[in-house]
């Protein structure tokens, strides 16, 4: 049976271009104070509004591109501080749980030596960011974009019928992904295809989130298989930090072969993970 979504496609691409610029306006004080995971949520929002312009692109009047890469720069210009925080907790995590004879308390302050590192150098580089030209540009973009959003003449057709052909594209184009990443030679070129359907799946699930709760099966779908290639790359980036932080010790050789047998563990289970959310997303009205 069908799910109804009430207004027009245009409505509901409205709406959700209004919550994520007003989450970045509203972040913008929380990060410049510090405040713990404020990074990260600004980051995310921009990361669901460049989705949102990108998936539903059909329903605007001109090319999003511009907004969509300035955007992209945002995110990634925010990724440092993020990134490093994340890999920091793994590893040191992991190296807490090392045997105490081999090499534990010596690599637990070597890495805690190298986050308090990551930690200075991404405090500086976020505020630059959030004090650049090029960001005070964005941000009156997106003021305009949230006050005026460029509507075309699809976004007046009804809003199912346009969000279910949406979500269904965003599902091909990550069951391509997977396809890809199945065929792919092992090494590097399977990590970079793995990589590409994460991004793909995460684009997917916020289609899905801005098509509302009528579309929260496919959105928690398309999450699942998000997190489990999220902590594939986690594994990737974490056995590749390891290798040039390593000392030749037994210690970091025991954290980096559980990068790797978690890396592989994954995309064993991967073709059974996909079976299991691939579903079409159900019709919406």
């Amino acid at each position: 049976m069908a799910r109804k979504v009430k207004g027009t496609a245009g409505t509901v691409l409205a709406a959700r271009i209004r919550e994520q610029v007003d989450q970045i306006t509203e972040l913008d004080r929380a990060v410049r104070a510090d405040e713990a995971d404020a990074v990260h949520r600004m980051r995310v929002a921009s990361r669901r509004l460049r989705s949102a312009l990108r998936s539903y692109r059909g329903l605007l009047d001109g090319d999003p591109a511009p907004v969509v890469e300035e955007l992209r720069w945002f995110g990634g210009a925010l990724g440092h501080a993020r990134d490093s925080e994340v890999l920091a907790e793994r590893l040191l995590a992991q190296a807490r749980d090392l045997p105490a004879d081999g090499g534990r308390d010596a690599v637990v302050a070597d890495l805690t030596r190298w986050a308090e590192r990551q930690q200075r150098q991404a405090r500086p580089e976020v505020m630059a960011v959030l004090d650049s030209p090029r960001y005070q540009l964005l941000v009156e973009t997106l003021a305009e974009l949230a006050a005026d959003p460029p509507l075309g003449p699809r976004a007046e057709r009804p809003a199912g019928p346009e969000l279910t052909r949406t979500l269904r594209r965003e599902r091909r184009r990550t069951d391509d992904r997977i396809r890809a990443a199945r065929s792919a030679e092992p090494g590097e070129a399977v990590e970079s295809a793995l990589h590409a359907a994460r991004k793909a799946a995460k684009r997917a699930r916020y289609a899905g989130e801005a098509a509302g709760p009528a579309a929260s099966d496919f959105t928690e779908r398309m999450k699942t298989l998000q997190d489990l290639l999220g902590r594939h790359q986690d594994a990737v980036v974490a056995a590749a930090e390891v290798r040039v932080l390593s000392d030749g010790g037994f210690g970091y050789g025991v954290l980096y072969g559980r990068q790797v047998e978690e890396a592989a563990q994954i995309r064993a289970q991967l073709p059974e993970a996909w079976r299991a959310v691939k579903g079409k997303p159900q019709r919406l009205r």
